[in-house]
């Protein structure tokens, strides 16, 4: 299994994927808003999307797991 990991802190905009999609490398999974912008969080490995670890509108630091990978 392998976790997407946010990169900065920041509060959860969106969340472009759902338990149980296929997802590619470099595909966007979470869109983080910090200071009024927005970051996208991608996947750096394929896989299929086990778990989502969050919800929109949540509050998260660098390092929190997003997102699970089988």
């Amino acid at each position: 299994m392998k976790k997407i990991k946010s990169t900065m802190a920041g509060n959860v905009w969106k969340i472009v994927v759902e338990e149980g999609e296929e997802i590619t490398s470099d595909q966007d999974v979470v869109i983080l808003e910090s200071m009024k912008m927005e970051i996208p969080i991608t996947s750096e490995s394929n896989g299929m999307v086990k778990e989502i670890k969050v919800q929109e509108g949540d509050f998260v630091n660098e390092g929190d797991t997003l997102a699970v990978l089988e």
